[in-house]
């Protein structure tokens, strides 16, 4: 396969890319952290793909992406208040908020009860999610390798393995977004990451 690399501001390149994504494919698109490899929710054969680029274990669940916070109904029922807190403080941002899912998401998302989801601060790329759906998405490496800041790091390690690459140039995050676990009552910190642990507590610990 061919993997072709497009400049995020050429005035084409939005076409394409939800062109590549409506055909079922999997593609590499810039975000505020670091580059991830994105595919359509309701393109369950290209969620598969997904595992296959990264070779990736299918125990590690794949988090979502949404252009604007309507769309987190896509994912779940109804966040929890302290998702809730979290989202309008962070959102659009870093932070993943690991949420009950809905019963209609592909099992091949994630074998757990819940799913992780994000709004990223990314003009360029929720305006692709507002137009093409929710999408599922991870970091654009191949499993337990460096984190992909520039386009040509992800031509080094997934070049072959996908059609395109949309070019937004470096990163400005260039690390992975905070998980942070609001399915139970006790919000739980799972990976820290663009946003700093006493931040997520300074906000749960207003009422």
């Amino acid at each position: 396969m061919f993997t072709e690399i497009l400049p995020m501001d050429h005035p084409e390149t939005m076409g394409i890319a939800i062109e590549e994504l409506n055909k079922g494919h999997v593609i590499a698109i810039p975000t505020d952290t670091v580059y991830g490899i994105a595919c359509l929710l309701d393109k369950e054969k290209a969620i598969h793909e997904i595992y296959h680029i990264k070779e990736r274990e299918a125990a590690k669940a794949i988090p979502l992406l949404i252009g604007e916070y309507e769309q987190v109904i896509c994912a779940s029922d109804g966040l929890s208040l302290s998702a809730q807190k979290l989202a309008k403080r962070f959102w659009p941002g870093p932070l993943t908020l690991v949420v009950s899912k809905r019963m209609e998401l592909p099992e091949i998302l994630t074998p757990y009860p819940t799913v992780g989801v994000r709004m990223p601060n990314h003009q360029w790329l929720r305006q692709l999610i507002r137009r093409t759906g929710v999408m599922a998405a991870t970091s654009a490496n191949i499993s337990g390798a460096a984190n992909p800041r520039t386009a040509r790091d992800v031509l080094k390690q997934l070049e072959g393995r996908i059609p395109l690459i949309v070019d937004g140039g470096t990163c400005e995050g260039g690390v992975p977004s905070t998980v942070v676990d609001c399915s139970a009552e006790e919000v739980n910190i799972l990976r820290v990451g663009g946003i700093r642990e006493e931040e997520i507590q300074g906000v749960l610990s207003h009422s």
